[in-house]
């Protein structure tokens, strides 16, 4: 019953934010004017290391395939290079962030995803390319680790999740803008992928100088980053299905996303219907915090966790009922309005379960795991789908989410530690 109430206590503690709220100066990650232009242009982060760096790889697997003789196993694995580099730079995340700052650490991954993606665009060499793919993907947890921590001590001062929301919605962004120019730019002309490579190139470089600013902690002292620890296994141990949950979602999410434009192709979709799916996916990300920014703050233990998991099930499941275009579309459009909730979820659940002092390094190993289960999903998802055809990896994303949905459900979000 002590062990009950406690826990109650620990939610009842948690900062809410009165949603009829005038909005104050200083209220955004970088204390500008308002509570969301801060993390409006924070979120360009996500969505140049997710959106444009990560994801809209997706675009250009078919392209790339056909050039360069691809299996989908291996393409699948440039993803899995991705993947590992993004769990070798969320292992370093907080020692870097304790040296240079969070600011700085949010910063150089900018710069780092913007070189990489040029990287990309200049060699045919496998061996390059998947060292390119994992620059990119250690670049991308700088990116994510740094901009998550400013967006959770705006959150925190709001009282509310939108900051947290908002900016992982910042992914939607990226898959929305390379949704719509992609497949015009590759649909007859596969040769052009380096060209593809360049484009995402200079696109993250523009939203690198425009978050430049944004990326900023209101004092020196805030900057500073307090972990001492490359990880915190208390936070892991103490939130076990939690984290269970999130590696299932991290090994079946990417599987979608990866290979969704292969599933079209495999199809004979038309390039504009691969460009209004990635668009629509893309613009139902951005709409994610209108929707889920009240679940994640007031829903009690991890339901707002569990119901994004089971969400992005039921999307992927409604793609394999039919390819006709207006169901793929649906399917895109539930995934994108589901997915990148997950992360905002989790860094509320860190936000209201460890101490302030410990959210760097805390969701820098929440990150690890998370990077682990996406360096494994998309090779096995490929190596299925070589076997039983692309419709394998939605069957994939849709197991085991399903399974990360119900773990989450009986999850309970302990108290934070006094």
């Amino acid at each position: 019953m002590q062990a009950r109430a406690a826990w109650r206590r620990g939610l009842t503690a948690r900062p809410r934010l009165a949603w009829g709220r005038r909005a104050r100066p200083g209220d955004g990650p970088g204390g500008g004017p308002g509570p969301w232009l801060g993390p409006a242009r924070l979120a360009l982060g996500t969505a140049s290391a997710l959106g444009l760096a990560r994801f809209a790889y997706g675009l250009l697997v078919p392209a790339m395939r056909a050039e360069l003789g691809w299996s989908l196993a291996q393409a699948g694995a440039l993803t899995t290079a991705n993947g590992l580099g993004y769990l070798l730079g969320a292992a370093v995340t907080a020692p870097v962030a304790r040296r240079l700052g969070v600011t700085a650490t949010f910063r150089l991954g900018m710069v780092l995803t913007t070189v990489s993606l040029a990287a990309t665009a200049v060699t045919s060499s496998y061996p390059s390319l998947l060292l390119a793919r994992a620059a990119a993907g250690a670049a991308g947890a700088f990116v994510f680790i740094g901009g998550g921590v400013l967006a959770s001590r705006a959150a925190a001062r709001l009282g509310s999740a939108v900051p947290l929301t908002i900016y992982f919605a910042g992914a939607g962004l990226g898959i929305a803008v390379s949704g719509a120019t992609l497949p015009p730019l590759l649909g007859q002309h596969p040769g052009r992928w380096p060209l593809a490579w360049g484009g995402l190139a200079a696109a993250a470089g523009l939203a690198t100088a425009i978050s430049w600013t944004a990326a900023r902690s209101r004092t020196a002292r805030e900057d500073a980053s307090p972990a001492a620890n490359l990880v915190d296994l208390r936070a892991v141990t103490r939130l076990g299905r939690v984290t269970a949950a999130y590696l299932l979602f991290a090994t079946g999410y990417i599987a979608y996303i990866t290979f969704l434009s292969a599933y079209l192709t495999a199809h004979r979709a038309s390039t504009l219907q691969v460009a209004v799916t990635w668009a629509a996916l893309g613009v139902a990300g951005m709409a994610a915090p209108a929707l889920w920014s009240r679940p994640v703050t007031n829903w009690p233990g991890a339901m707002a966790l569990a119901a994004s998991l089971a969400g992005i099930s039921a999307a992927a499941a409604v793609a394999l009922v039919s390819a006709a275009p207006a169901v793929v579309i649906g399917s895109a459009i539930g995934y994108g309005a589901t997915f990148l909730v997950v992360p905002a979820a989790i860094t509320s659940i860190i936000h209201s379960a460890v101490p302030r002092e410990d959210w760097t390094a805390a969701l820098a190993t929440f990150t690890m795991v998370f990077a682990a289960g996406q360096t494994a999903g998309p090779y096995l998802a490929g190596a299925l789908a070589d076997r039983y055809g692309t419709g394998a990896t939605l069957v994939w994303t849709a197991a085991l989410c399903a399974a990360g949905a119900a773990l989450s459900v009986t999850a309970r979000r302990p108290p934070r530690p006094r």
